[in-house]
């Protein structure tokens, strides 16, 4: 996967983009390929892994949804995401070939440049393995400069598991995987239970040597962020992607603000030492 540091934008300029694919992931759930219309701004465009995008849609709104990947072939940037509100359910009824415009990308990145040499532990909760993939794939690109690759991923049921169908093609190139669910189904098994316990019975684990990267609900993070410091990581080799209500994606609204920060342009990716103070505080 092709990532590279952005060159400065506008953040208030837009840019055509066409729907190339959409694929279903799970229910509710669909990744979007978009394609910039003009040759040159899609000569221009990149990202690094944990940015997002604003997706306009005129006379609707715009939204705020993570890079969730690049296909190189058809030079489209991925976009994985939830059917929620009215850009979404919008965005969701263009089809293949329907235009809407984007802006980016914006934030901070996960901290790839940190990689060689560490062991690199994934956790996901939901939807939230979309902002991680990304750096998953950079991490497999690399692996030959990574030690242990793992992804501990928890969802509500075995039918949410997301991107699913490529976990085994993640796992020939050497990621190691391990799945939890809230609750089984019939046939389904697998672990079940809270995706933190996944993070207590790693084996083996070098916490002097790995650095752990994750994106779910806040809570999830909270808690793997304690399970990850009680087998030994310091704060500071734990990093956390905020997923909250960003609006302009430049910090003007303040509907993003996490006790001092701006989830936008601070982040959305964070050192956990950082916010934690923030994220252990009920109703901020």
């Amino acid at each position: 996967m092709n990532f590279s540091a952005p060159p400065p934008l506008n953040p208030w300029t837009t840019h055509s983009v066409e729907v190339v694919d959409v694929v279903p992931e799970i229910l509710g759930v669909a990744t979007y390929q978009l394609r910039f219309t003009d040759p040159l701004v899609r000569a221009a465009y990149s990202c690094v892994p944990g940015q997002f995008n604003m997706l306009y849609l005129p006379g609707v709104g715009e939204a705020a949804v993570s890079v969730s990947g690049h296909d190189v072939a058809g030079d489209a940037w991925l976009h994985t995401v939830r059917t929620a509100g009215g850009v979404t359910q919008t965005l969701a009824g263009l089809g293949i070939g329907g235009n809407l415009a984007l802006r980016g990308p914006f934030g901070t990145s996960w901290p790839v440049e940190r990689f060689p040499g560490s062991d690199i532990v994934f956790v996901a909760g939901g939807i939230g393995l979309a902002p991680l993939r990304p750096a998953v794939e950079w991490a497999l690109d690399h692996g030959d400069r990574l030690g242990r690759i793992t992804l501990l991923y928890g969802a509500r049921s075995p039918g949410t598991v997301l991107f699913a169908s490529q976990f085994d093609a993640w796992r020939d190139r050497g990621l190691c995987i391990d799945v939890t669910v809230d609750r089984s189904d019939p046939g389904w098994l697998g672990r079940v239970g809270v995706v933190t316990l996944l993070v207590d019975r790693l084996r083996p684990l070098a916490p002097e040597n790995t650095i752990l990267l994750t994106c779910g609900p806040e809570v999830m993070m909270r808690y793997v962020a304690r399970a990850a410091l009680d087998r030994g990581l310091s704060a500071e080799q734990i990093w956390v992607s905020l997923e909250r209500n960003m609006q302009c994606a430049v910090g003007f609204c303040g509907h993003c603000q996490l006790g001092p920060a701006f989830i936008c342009k601070d982040g959305p990716v964070f050192p956990y030492d950082r916010m934690a103070p923030y994220l252990n505080t009920e109703d901020l």
